[in-house]
């Protein structure tokens, strides 16, 4: 019996364990506390489940459980060469069979699965302000939605990305004034200046000029209010102002391989939740406040910590009647399901709004709809820089098009191309490798932590690094590429998969074994760190293969044609994965 699937081996040992003791002792979820690892030291096994989880509730040693779970599966299949120890279950691959099997099922659809399929699941991220460029931190929050999206469609999911734009406020009022004040009637085209710089230049401006004149917001709040109240002038200068700013921000979503299904728009929902919390008010969710607001009670999910500086209620409507940020949320949640009945929504938001997204989560609940519970907050950490946190209002923020353009000439200086910048690809695989370097960086941790961005370590050709995964690509596709391939190639015609018996050749193996199981993990847990970690570890198995075993050095051809199917396999789940991670696949470098 030759298992493969990570999902197949726990079921094998979850069926051995309800066989051996009674479903009360083993308690629930017993699937997802089953953990499939692969062994340090390879004498152990090739893959194993640890079973130190189950021996507080049966009262019995890891090592007896897993003696007991080793005996039931022999008596299943005695062709398994499965071994009990020390409270692991350790399995072995028979390698012909087991080599044959993965490398023979590797096709162009390898890595996808069906564990989300079905499900129809909403992804929200980016969420741009339309008073400045996309900066570094929207970078990470764009890169962690496009990829997420990509892995959870690869599970099966049919997705349906969204966008919501802040095109209204007090933080936009702010640039239509500093442009009214020193303007003098520019635009983009007059100062040849990206739309969406050119508006966040005079986001700078008022900050600068605010810190002299604190009395001018008395003027940003007489500009909103007229903005409110519908008026003409106010109204003219918004729209050509969020116009420049929301075709410059589509722009860097085109270079940066971001899209979206639908853009929704804070000018056109912030009053959409107003009427659901009107109507909450009526059934008792929400109450009028002695200010004469609308507000929920949240001291059931405030924390008890007396420290703590949070209030047991939120306000929904303001006394005057007019919504704040969580109502136009509200509502927008609910317009989502109307246009598209998810069975789960995942918003990718920094972690700074956790509360906010919790008390969001909490009301539509006690609205009474069912597929509140269905919502997901992943929230992610911030990016910082090595000299400190990044203020829009004070310009010292790493903006997304500068940070890329800048990365793109390092990425030319340090290419073998270097001298042949003037070719006609020359710069676009630089940047390549630079949006590659970015992405990789902004992917390669757990989202949930803050990172310090380093721009050299990124753009490095060795050790963890976006341009790593793309030069160990490129190296087999160059490969492939060779005169002395082409023989080789039609050898894989009738492969002969017991010639691949080398030690190096039977890890790599074994890794791209896992990637299915990788991309399932990946989407069950909303990590595409998962995936990046693993491309890392395939990249490094393949160039210790490249460097140990020369292809086009080895005298036997059957040999170094099943070493060149190998490294196409390789080349395939690298593609697939780079893919997944929203990193350019580059042919040559």
């Amino acid at each position: 019996m030759e298992l493969i699937h990570h999902e197949q081996l726990k079921l094998l040992v979850a069926k051995a364990l309800e066989t051996s003791y009674r479903s009360e002792q083993l308690g629930d979820n017993l699937l997802e506390r089953l953990i499939v690892e692969r062994p340090k030291d390879e004498s152990f096994g090739d893959v194993a489940i640890p079973l130190f989880d189950f021996a507080k509730q049966l009262r019995l040693s890891p090592a007896v459980i897993a003696k007991q779970v080793v005996e039931q599966i022999k008596k299943v299949d005695s062709s398994v060469h499965v071994v009990a120890l020390s409270g692991y279950v350790n399995f072995f691959w028979h390698k012909d069979a087991f080599t044959r099997e993965i490398l023979s099922s590797m096709h162009e659809g390898f890595g996808q699965n069906e564990s989300l399929s079905g499900e129809k699941i909403i992804v929200e991220f980016s969420g741009p302000n339309t008073n400045k460029p996309l900066h570094l931190g929207h970078m990470r929050n764009n890169v962690l939605g496009e990829s997420l999206s990509r892995i959870l469609k690869n599970a099966g999911a049919e997705l349906f990305k969204v966008n919501i734009v802040n095109d209204r406020g007090v933080h936009i009022c702010k640039s239509m004034l500093a442009y009214q004040m020193f303007g003098e009637g520019a635009t983009p085209e007059s100062t040849q200046t990206k739309s969406d710089h050119f508006v966040g230049d005079y986001y700078v401006k008022y900050a600068q000029w605010e810190k002299e004149h604190p009395e001018v917001e008395n003027e940003i709040q007489a500009m909103l209010h007229a903005w409110e109240a519908g008026d003409a002038q106010v109204l003219e200068l918004w729209k050509k102002m969020n116009h420049w700013a929301v075709s410059g921000i589509a722009q860097t979503y085109e270079r940066t391989g971001v899209s979206f299904d639908k853009i929704y728009y804070e000018s056109e929902t912030y009053k959409l939740g107003k009427d659901i919390v009107l109507a909450g008010a009526q059934k008792g969710v929400f109450f009028k406040a002695e200010d004469g607001s609308l507000r929920l009670d949240v001291s059931e999910i405030t924390p008890e910590d007396k420290n703590s500086d949070e209030l047991p209620t939120k306000v929904f409507l303001r006394a005057d009647g007019t919504s704040i940020y969580i109502t136009q949320d509200l509502g927008t949640a609910v317009a989502r399901y109307e246009d598209f009945p998810f069975d789960r929504m995942i918003y990718v938001v920094a972690h700074e709004q956790r509360r906010h997204f919790e008390i969001l989560f909490y009301a539509l609940d006690k609205m009474g709809y069912p597929w509140a519970k269905q919502l997901h907050h992943l929230s992610y950490g911030m990016v910082n820089l090595p000299d400190g946190k990044m203020k829009s209002r004070e310009g010292t923020v790493v903006d997304a098009d500068d940070l890329l353009d800048t990365l793109t000439e390092q990425a030319l200086l340090v290419s073998e191309n270097a001298q042949r910048k003037a070719d006609d690809g020359g710069k676009a695989r630089a940047f390549d490798v630079a949006l590659g370097a970015l992405h990789y960086f902004l992917l390669q941790i757990n989202p949930v932590k803050d990172m310090v961005f380093n721009a050299q370590e990124s753009l490095s050709f060795t050790g963890n690094t976006g341009p790593y995964l793309q030069y160990t690509y490129a190296r087999i596709a160059g490969m492939l590429r060779r005169s002395e391939a082409r023989s080789l190639v039609e050898r894989f015609s009738q492969p002969n998969y017991t010639l691949l018996n080398h030690d190096v050749e039977w890890r790599l193996v074994k890794i791209l074994a896992d990637f299915p199981a990788i991309t399932q993990k990946a989407a069950l847990e909303y990590s595409p760190s998962v995936i990046a970690v693993y491309l890392y570890e395939l990249s490094k198995q393949y160039n210790k293969f490249y460097t140990d075993l020369p292809i086009f050095k080895e005298d036997n051809l059957d040999v170094a044609a099943m070493r060149l199917l190998l490294s196409d396999k390789v080349r395939l789940v690298l593609k697939r994965g780079l893919e997944l991670l929203v990193i350019p696949v580059v042919e040559q470098m």
